[in-house]
């Protein structure tokens, strides 16, 4: 019997999904960082040390000696450590307002850094090596974040309050609406992250690279509804992690999601997983997943393929014993996916651009729409903004205006 199917031939005579050919789309764009790089372990101090150094005793110390998180604090156990953060300060400024902390760094980074090759390194020996300027931009005002470990074994997404400051192995979204949380959370982004990434070692750690896994990632145009239901489950989800975590300290990412795993697999759980399920819940954790993933394929409109793909093994973590069905399933996602990637890009060559966040990524736009917006129910899902029917759109964007603009304006005039 001939059977036939639609898709890229590869190199090996294999067809699928084109992933690879994926568009990065404006509306995705300056929303995501990696956390900062420090280039110096005397950055880092102890609860203990903090105190030792005046924090809680004298003011302003909160801002430069920080909670921080790298990716083994999420996955594992957090360590409890902080950091001393001087960005934005001079050395003398420094030296003058926490002469405590300037000589912690004089001793313990600046010898370390005198050694290094580039000369901004040396030159600014208190402030961190990478310390993300445009993330900082991206996320002022908020009071929390999206973040994702770069390489773990399980895709897994979670708040940071706005006060933690992420480190480089983490990649952060400037998000703090939920219902983000929830799509980046659901199968559908995960099997897209985990096409379009890479693989640590054997191929048993992805790896988020955030250009290809979030860049080019088309998000539902959900309704009202829609919308609402994908935020309460995020929350509900995160929230759940966070209590049982709290109420048990032993209890890691790690191993709930193993848990969650190998349930879905049907293999009998070890005495260390049965107390794992027992003190994380993790089948009440499992079956919010799996109303999160149903609420996220509705607002795709992709209900014919959550039958073979919610509850499923392989949601977070490779899988290589998948069944038939499951694996076409998830074939057929990541072609509507490549599709509906195509589908933005080409509105965006037209000047429609889906903004996540518009009052940050296109604040002219937003501001000329202000008395509109006002008006509009906050809950209505967000509509391409049209930049060809914009009046600013007439002349050619300042240099002001940011690289996004005027590459928003050549688009609209090629197409």
């Amino acid at each position: 019997e001939l059977s036939e199917r639609e898709g890229k031939l590869f190199a090996d005579l294999a067809i699928g999904a084109d992933v690879a050919g994926a568009k990065t789309l404006l509306a995705m764009s300056e929303i995501s960082s990696p956390g900062v790089k420090l280039h110096g372990a005397g950055f880092i101090v102890t609860e203990d040390e903090a105190q030792a150094l005046g924090s809680g005793r004298e003011p302003g110390l909160e801002s430069v000696i920080r909670d921080y998180r790298n990716g083994r604090d999420l996955t594992q156990s957090p360590r409890g450590v902080k950091v001393i953060d001087l960005f934005g300060l001079s050395v003398e400024q420094v030296r003058e307002r926490y002469p405590a902390l300037y000589q912690r760094v004089l001793e313990r980074v600046k010898p370390e850094r005198d050694q290094n090759k580039r000369a901004t390194y040396r030159d600014h020996w208190w402030i961190f090596g990478e310390p993300r300027k445009d993330w900082r931009a991206m996320s002022a005002g908020l009071n929390r974040y999206i973040a994702t470990v770069e390489t773990m074994r399980h895709r897994i997404f979670v708040w940071l309050d706005m006060a933690i400051l992420p480190d480089n192995k983490l990649i952060n979204f400037a998000l703090d609406d939920a219902f983000f949380l929830g799509v980046l959370s659901s199968s559908i982004h995960t099997r897209w992250a985990m096409a379009t990434g890479s693989w640590l070692g054997v191929g048993n750690d992805s790896v988020y690279v955030k250009t290809r896994c979030f860049e080019t990632f088309p998000f539902p145009a959900a309704s009202d509804t829609q919308i609402a239901r994908i935020r309460d489950l995020a929350e509900q989800i995160d929230a759940h992690r966070k209590r049982q975590q709290a109420q048990h300290p032993s209890l890691t990412l790690t191993g709930l999601y193993n848990v969650l795993d190998a349930q879905r697999r049907g293999t009998a759980l070890t005495d260390k997983e049965r107390v794992i399920n027992s003190q994380g819940l993790v089948s009440l954790l499992a079956e919010l997943h799996d109303q999160l993933d149903t609420a996220v394929f509705d607002a795709y409109g992709w209900d014919d393929l959550a039958e073979h793909l919610v509850g499923r093994p392989g949601a977070t973590c490779p899988w290589p014993d998948k069944p038939a069905a499951q694996i076409e399933a998830e074939e057929a996602l990541l072609m509507r996916l490549v599709a509906l990637n195509a589908e933005r890009a080409a509105e965006e060559a037209q000047g429609q651009i889906r903004w996540l966040r518009p009052e940050y990524q296109n604040p002219e736009q937003e501001s000329a729409n202000q008395p509109a917006q006002q008006a509009a129910d906050l809950d209505q899902p967000e509509q391409p903004m049209t930049l060809a029917t914009s009046k600013k759109t007439k002349a050619f964007p300042a240099a002001r205006a940011g690289m996004r603009e005027q590459i928003a304006a050549v688009r609209a005039a090629l197409g």
